[in-house]
């Protein structure tokens, strides 16, 4: 493979400063790697403008966070069918690669990319042009995720279990229509939790839409109608198994557009939060993003 342009999270330090140093130290045995260090949109449209000619692949080093922002700076510069991307996990979450079989060691990660091959990867596109490429889900998750930030400064990663306990016990259920391929989801009572699964992981490991695959045309949607007290601990204990869908008051399905509209939600993208929007919709873009990955 030639030449590659890797971009970094400006913010990393310590221990991530030596991992993506082992990573780059890797792509660099099959080629020239420049390396640039990215801390806003603003930068990364700066670094995709200045790169150079004739580059064989951009490979994002960092978490889902990362990967959702260098393929949103592409899709907004006209140039995600035109670019390779690649990614090397680097951090907690690591969702996405979970899924499409990537090691959540950096050097590892590096090694499968040099001796991957090109793969055609689905991404989801909203309404307000945003792309995703793993997880957008709306409910419980999106709250528990508000909650933890105003608690990670003081408590670090415990932050995010005393986001997701607090929003297990006060986050409202919400009175919502949903549409899957237009058909409405004929569901009982409030919608604790809607996921929309390019990918199936989300919070580090979490199978939160079982089955779903990256390049099946395809997103796999869950609802949840746990709304009540007990109903939600059992929720949350089958999530933790991946078995939530077999549950009766949870429904899921496959479709290639969802459209969501009923009460105010926030929702939570690749773990970025959005919102609040009181309508949503989301439509699967085949085949949209070029990824060097292990073979399937």
């Amino acid at each position: 493979m030639g030449a590659r342009l890797v971009v970094t999270n400006a913010e990393a330090g310590g221990s991530d400063e030596a991992a993506i140093e082992a990573a780059v130290a890797v792509l660099r045995q099959s080629g020239p790697v420049t390396v640039e260090a990215s801390a806003a949109a603003d930068d990364l449209d700066r670094i995709l403008a200045g790169r150079s000619d004739g580059l064989d692949a951009v490979v994002a080093i960092g978490g889902d966070g990362s990967l959702h922002a260098l393929v949103n700076a592409l899709y907004r510069r006209g140039e995600l069918a035109s670019t390779v991307v690649g990614l090397v996990p680097l951090g907690t979450g690591n969702d996405f690669a979970r899924g499409v079989g990537l090691s959540l060691e950096p050097a590892v990660a590096a090694r499968q990319h040099v001796n991957g091959a090109e793969r055609a990867v689905d991404v989801v596109v909203d309404d307000r042009d945003t792309v995703i490429v793993n997880v957008v889900h709306v409910g419980i998750g999106a709250d528990a995720a508000r909650e933890a930030r105003s608690w990670k400064q003081r408590l670090g990663k415990l932050g995010y279990v005393v986001g997701a306990v607090k929003a297990g016990v006060r986050s409202p259920g919400l009175s919502l229509q949903i549409q899957v391929d237009r058909e409405h989801i004929a569901g009982s009572g409030k919608v604790i939790q809607l996921a929309v699964g390019n990918g199936a992981y989300v919070g580090g490991g979490t199978e939160l839409a079982p089955g779903a695959r990256t390049s099946d045309g395809l997103v796999d949607v869950v609802v949840s109608y746990a709304d009540a007290p007990l109903a939600r601990v059992g929720y949350a204990l089958r999530l933790r198994r991946g078995t939530h869908a077999q549950r009766d008051d949870v429904i899921a399905m496959r479709g290639s557009s969802v459209h969501v509209q009923g009460d105010e939600f926030w929702s939570n993208a690749d773990g970025e939060l959005s919102g609040p929007y009181s309508s949503a919709s989301w439509w699967v873009r085949p085949a949209a993003l070029r990824m060097v990955l292990p073979p399937a």
